[in-house]
Parts: structure tokens; sequence; C-alpha cells
């Protein structure tokens, strides 16, 4: 019996040496807490992005990229009457600014700002954090959900992406479009510059195909300078904004009708009287018809011509009129 339990150890003398405390294993630190106060800060963040906060709309600056060509004074006027009226229904996005503390950058909602900032309230608005990129989708993605904006303002809008550096890829995501489709919008956007499509607007009622003519049109540089031109007329700021698109379309699709040549200068052609004498010579020139008398061998015809030109004038163009009844 000893024996057996001397093989089992339980009644050895021999005892383990403790493990000295540097080579234990050191315990794994638990997750769970860590992971649980990540989980309720990433939805403390996202209830604050999706709560609407009350801003001064002083501290709102422009941010992104133009997608308005112009504003209609009047629709404009219509919104801040609602606003006041009714108040603000529908918040805008805003990012913190990325380089001025307390201040924020408009993704989108710009008319409202503007309105609100006319009839001095504070707007109501999401604050979210977006990066450049993230600023762009959200901007363009909420443009194509309006059905108020025009062809060209996407095109507009595509073009300033195209410029600002951003891909195809990333414009088609934007407006939520396929590439070929990109690829059109862009040959409109950047066949003009931003301040020559301000002047024209939105142009609400003009298509694709009509702005895709205009951009061919104005590869001509003379087709172009006539559509500038168009833009400087008096009555150009008191058409619509698709009568300025017209007007400036006639005038790029009008060339100049050429003007016709003038006739050649002929040689001089005596005049002579029944005996055969020298009497004037007249010449046809792209100015008209010159009579010259020589005074030296007139004998006095030229003094008494210039004293009934007037008689003799009227009764050469009677009979010019008879032969043309």
């Amino acid at each position: 019996m000893g024996a057996l339990m001397a093989r089992k150890g339980i009644l050895s003398s021999e005892t383990k040496a403790p493990v000295p405390p540097q080579e234990r294993p050191t315990p794994k630190p638990s997750t769970a807490p860590r992971g649980a106060v990540g989980a309720l800060q990433s939805s403390l963040t996202r209830l604050q992005e999706n709560a609407v906060q009350d801003l001064d709309a002083s501290l709102i600056d422009m941010a992104g990229v133009e997608d308005r060509l112009g504003v209609d004074d009047e629709s404009q006027r219509k919104l801040e009457e609602s606003l006041r009226t009714y108040g603000q229904q529908v918040p805008v996005l805003v990012r913190p600014h990325p380089s001025q503390a307390g201040r924020f950058e408009i993704v989108y909602g710009r008319r409202r700002l503007k309105a609100l900032k006319a009839i001095g309230v504070p707007v109501k608005a999401m604050v979210r954090h977006l990066d450049d990129h993230a600023l762009v989708m959200a901007q363009g993605q909420e443009n194509t959900a309006r059905q108020d904006l025009s062809f060209v303002e996407k095109a507009s809008f595509a073009a300033q992406l195209d410029a600002s550096g951003h891909d195809r890829q990333t414009i088609a995501d934007a407006l939520t479009i396929d590439l070929p489709m990109v690829s059109r919008m862009l040959k409109v956007g950047n066949a003009f510059d931003l301040t020559f499509l301000r002047k024209i607007g939105s142009a609400p009622s003009i298509g694709r195909d009509r702005w895709l003519t205009l951009a061919k049109l104005v590869q001509d540089p003379e087709a172009k300078s006539r559509a500038e031109e168009a833009t400087t007329v008096d009555t150009f700021s008191d058409l619509t904004s698709d009568e300025r698109f017209e007007s400036i379309f006639k005038a790029a699709n009008n060339k100049p009708t050429p003007k016709a040549p003038a006739p050649a200068a002929t040689e001089a052609r005596t005049l002579r009287n029944q005996d055969g004498k020298a009497l004037a010579e007249v010449r046809l020139t792209p100015r008209g018809v010159t009579l010259n008398i020589s005074a030296r061998t007139a004998g006095g015809f030229d003094k008494w011509l210039d004293t009934h030109a007037e008689e003799l004038m009227r009764e050469i163009h009677d009979r010019w009129r008879q032969s043309k009844a």
C-alpha cells in the first residue's frame, strides 16, 4: 500500500518547486469591457450624428462644389416665406470645419441655409464627421434624389468633381449614373466656364441633346465668341433661363451670311456726242458710278450740267423706274 502511494507521489518527499512569477503565464486581459465601451461609444456617435441640432447660421461655411447655377429670386423668396411660416421641417447636413474649431461646413441644404440666414433664425442641422470623399458622395446622392436639378447643373457638378481630381467612378457613384453618362455630362460640363454657365442658369427645360449640340458648336472659336457675345446684350438678363440658352444657341449656330463680293471696278468708258466728240468718262466702282467731264474740253457743258443736274437726274431716275415696271 505504501509503495503504491509512493508511486502515485502522494507520500513522496519530493515537492515541485514553485514557478517563478516571471515564468507564470500572463492572463489575457478581458476584452468584454473594452468591447462594450467601444460599442457604446459607437452607438453614442451614431445617435449624435443623427440628432438634429440648432446651429448659428453664421457659423456655417460653404464646402464641396457648386451644385446650383443661380438661384431664382422668386423661388428663393417663396422658400423664405415658407420657412418663416412653417419653420424648418428638413434639417441640413453639415460637418465640423476641418481647420476652424467651432465652425461647420455645409454638405447639402444650401438654399435652406441661405434662406435661414436671410430671415435670421437658427439652422436645424445634423452634424457628421465626413472626409472630403464622403462629403462629395453625400452631396451628390442628395442631388440625385432631388427632382428639380437640371441636366446642366448635374453636368457642371460632375465637371467640378473632375477638376478637383475625383475619378470617374467616384463621379458615377456620387450621381448614381453609369460611366457612359459621366462621359456625356463631362462633354457638356467641361465645354463651358462655370462663370458662363451661371449667366445662363439652370435652363430646366433644356435636355441633354441640346446641351451636347451646343458643346459641339462652341468647339469652333468663332461660334464660342458669338455665344459669349450674346450674354452681353442689354436684354439678356431679362430673359428666363431657358430663353437665355435659346439666344446663346441661336447665336452660336447662326453663321454670319458672307457678304456678296463687291463688283469689280470697270475701266473708264468714254461717252460721245453724235459727232463722236468725247463728252465725259463714266466708270463703275465698288463705291458707285463716277462721271467725269473735263472742264478743258467741255466748252461750258460742265457748268450747264452742274446747273441742271437735279432736273436731269430726276428725269433719268423716272426713266429707270419705268423700265422696272
